[in-house]
């Protein structure tokens, strides 16, 4: 059916009038636009563990021809086809039917980066060692430019770490664009906190006030700075409309935070969480920072989380000692997270714990006809497979999305002939979480395997 010259969508009036802007629903939006409004929520997470994975008997993160599949290699199974599961990938046995594994998948972006490096690059696709040097836009972050108004959080970005770190350095997988990471929280009170506990004793009266005042001087500062643009040469004119979108973006949070401040908080009770757990306990805190995510899922306060489960520079913290903690071993993390033997198949072991903790909560709770899961996609993976620090193959898991239209239970391949970027992958998780996109990054297609 034709649509009327004078209906608009919500999402045209999005990408027309800026990123994240809140905007009423009018009278020109159509119907289809106004049952999204209420449709039931949609939700992606993207986690990542730094330092690679254990793949003994492989060549650059896939399988040397002839040799047994190794009992503690990352990679569940050697074949594709229907997913058995090793000693390393037990924990995600019970959840076979909600897995899948894709082999053979990278970013040709990191190509250029060192191993570490690359996990600047993991949830951006970005050609950070020729074209795009500042990095670009986060899968997370383009959904969140959609459907992110539809939430009180457009995203929740978390890291073990805490802050932005550096190029080629980072603590964070979220990034609005060029030149602006997004800094990861890493502290459960101040989670918790902000996520519940936005306000603490200040009434709504006096927070509704402050953002009035707040958005009065951006206003003035918007105007003066406009009044004298066209009196700039090129150069300063590029620096006076970063500046300017800085505002605007600004403004937006402001206009957003006023608008919700008319919405009830969710009530949660906090009594099952452990937010006083630190470092030194790292299955504390890594499963209370997946209880965080779990609640701003069902609480339905964001529906686009990241979690960097560490830093690819982590050796010199607190964080970096986390496998020395777990498994009693004297060493860095670095070190036997993919290149010792002995104990680096129980260090990988012990994340799929955690992970398969997150996931089993998911799939355990009730959702209309399905459960938290069906309607989460949850991708899991590193931005370098193996001890070589190569930058090709990443290890790649894929979970939920059954009410999405998502199919599981299998190892994929993209080796050879098949060889195709993780970008397909971003391509078709977007899509399946209602942000359409045609590309990402250097996609080629979308990746209709998951849909079988």
């Amino acid at each position: 059916m034709t649509r009327e010259s004078w209906r608009l969508s919500r999402r045209d009036v999005l990408r027309g009038g800026g990123l994240s802007l809140a905007l009423p629903l009018l009278q020109g939006m159509n119907s289809v636009a106004r049952a999204s409004c209420v449709a039931r929520p949609k939700r992606m997470v993207v986690t990542y563990f730094s330092y690679g994975a254990f793949m003994p008997g492989s060549r650059d993160g896939q399988p040397i021809a002839g040799q047994e599949h190794d009992a503690w290699n990352w990679w569940p199974c050697a074949e594709p086809g229907e997913l058995t599961f090793n000693e390393s990938s037990a924990p995600f046995a019970g959840l076979k039917d909600s897995v899948s594994y894709l082999r053979g998948l990278d970013h040709a972006g990191g190509y250029g980066l060192g191993g570490h490096s690359s996990g600047d690059v993991f949830a951006t696709g970005a050609d950070m060692s020729v074209s795009e040097k500042t990095n670009n836009i986060s899968i997370d972050q383009y959904a969140a430019r959609v459907n992110g108004h539809l939430t009180r959080y457009p995203s929740l970005v978390l890291g073990t770490e805490g802050g932005t770190g550096s190029y080629g350095q980072a603590k964070t997988l979220s990034h609005y664009g060029p030149g602006r990471p997004i800094p990861a929280l890493h502290r459960t009170q101040e989670i918790f906190n902000r996520l519940f506990r936005p306000y603490s004793n200040e009434s709504i009266e006096r927070i509704r006030a402050r953002l009035a005042r707040e958005a009065s001087v951006l206003d003035l500062v918007g105007e003066h700075a406009t009044s004298y643009r066209n009196r700039l040469g090129v150069d300063d004119r590029r620096k006076l409309d970063e500046y300017l979108e800085s505002v605007r973006s600004i403004e937006q949070r402001t206009e957003r935070t006023t608008r919700w401040t008319h919405e009830p908080l969710p009530e949660v009770e906090s009594s099952s969480l452990n937010l006083d757990a630190q470092y030194e306990d790292p299955l504390e805190y890594t499963r209370c920072m997946y209880d965080l995510i779990f609640l701003a899922l069902q609480t339905d306060a964001t529906r686009y989380v990241t979690f960097m489960l560490e830093s690819e520079q982590s050796t010199s913290n607190e964080v970096g000692k986390f496998a020395n903690t777990v498994l009693k071993y004297n060493g860095q993390t670095h070190d036997i997270a993919h290149k010792r033997p002995a104990e680096s198949g129980l260090w990988d072991r012990w994340r799929a714990e955690q992970h398969a903790y997150f996931l089993q909560r998911l799939r355990d709770t009730a959702e209309d006809d399905g459960n938290l899961l069906d309607h989460t996609v949850v991708v899991w993976g590193s931005a370098h497979p193996h001890s070589s620090h190569s930058t090709r193959n990443y290890p790649i898991q894929v979970a939920g999305g059954g009410g999405l239209g998502l199919r599981h239970g299998k190892l994929h391949a993209f080796e050879g002939e098949r060889k195709v970027p993780l970008a397909n992958l971003f391509v078709t998780l977007l899509n399946a979480i209602d942000a359409p996109a045609d590309s990402f990054a250097d996609s080629t297609s979308d990746m209709s395997e998951l849909r079988g």
